[in-house]
């Protein structure tokens, strides 16, 4: 199957870069760029784009809301929105993490890295550097207010999590990938990813980058700032 990726950045030159690498790749294709939030929102429903890289800083309509606005609407369930950051605003991609993407990746990332961040969010694993984006959700999140880090109604939820889903759930939120899981776990991955989708499925979480944030949040995790 080809992944049908959308570019949402408000730099043409940057745009160009990212098609050009994206089409070379047999297994996916660009179906349309946009220059700003609103634009990317309306491309992605019209385009039936598969993942969208969105940029956060743009014109009108930022990254961040229009990532909002796309995990929100019920008929682009299946997108997997990737945030494209220079690390500068790193307060953004949590933020963005929230509203529902996918994950992230700098601007400064090998074309390897960007390939293969778009054939995984494709694939539904999401979080593109799993220690990375623990890192930086613990580190924004031990500096934010109290009331941010534990949010009452995710804690509620955590109580319909079984015994071996919320030890599952500790695992992804420390960047764990289901084999590793697995092994942590002595079970089978399998077991594993039954374990995960029914714990997205009891706290409404679209992915595990969703999980992280909600294992953070709800003070199953602690943050540490390293």
């Amino acid at each position: 199957m080809t992944i049908r990726v959308l570019l949402a950045d408000d730099q043409a030159l940057l745009r160009s870069a990212f098609r050009v690498l994206v089409d070379s790749e047999p297994d996916m294709e660009v179906v349309g760029e946009a220059s700003d939030g609103a634009e990317a929102v309306r491309l992605t429903r019209e385009e039936g784009a598969d993942v969208v890289l969105m940029d956060i800083r743009m014109p009108g309509t930022d990254g961040l809301a229009a990532t909002r606005m796309i995990s929100e609407d019920p008929s682009l369930a299946h997108v997997r929105v990737v945030i494209l950051t220079t690390f500068e605003v790193d307060d953004y991609v949590v933020q963005s993490l929230r509203a529902g993407a996918s994950g992230f990746l700098g601007k400064g990332s090998e074309p390897e890295e960007l390939l293969s961040a778009i054939r995984v969010a494709a694939g539904g694993e999401a979080l593109l550097s799993p220690a990375a984006t623990k890192g930086l959700i613990a580190r924004f999140l031990a500096q934010g207010d109290a009331d941010d880090e534990h949010d009452p109604v995710r804690s509620e939820r955590l109580a319909a999590l079984t015994h071996r889903e919320r030890e599952v759930l500790v695992q992804v939120a420390g960047g764990h990938s289901n084999d590793e899981i697995a092994e942590r776990l002595e079970v089978s991955p399998l077991t594993v990813k039954t374990h995960v989708n029914r714990a997205m499925a009891k706290l409404g979480a679209r992915d595990r980058a969703q999980l992280v944030v909600i294992a953070y949040e709800s003070g199953l995790v602690r943050p540490r700032v390293e």
